[in-house]
């Protein structure tokens, strides 16, 4: 039996290798500033009702509900999704590689 020649595998395991780091690291990345959002937009509501119970402003917390109830069903979440995936992994050779590293990203970023 023949041992492999390990040149003519090494472009394949470096667009692997580096598809893999770049998945990762953008998931991390985008846990990270998931949770920077996350912070902001919690102070933001925070804000809005410290102004709302001295009376500053008045919310109707309804129409908020009915814009925003679209966007968190799970046909656009699942788009918004693919959408994402289509993006970072538009025209790139090692896509194989980079999306269970993204994945992975995030679950530790």
């Amino acid at each position: 039996m023949e041992i492999p020649n390990l040149e003519t595998y090494f472009p394949l395991i470096q667009q692997l290798s580096f598809g893999a780091l770049a998945g990762y690291f953008a998931g991390y990345a985008l846990k990270k500033v998931g949770k920077v959002m996350a912070l902001v937009l919690g102070l933001f509501f925070i804000g809005l009702q410290i102004l709302a119970y001295y009376g500053f402003v008045r919310i109707d917390w309804i129409e908020v509900q009915n814009r925003v109830n679209p966007l968190l069903g799970s046909d656009s979440l699942g788009q918004m999704w693919q959408r994402l995936v289509n993006i970072l992994t538009y025209n790139v050779p090692f896509a194989v590689a980079f999306v269970p590293a993204l994945l992975l990203g995030l679950r530790k970023g």
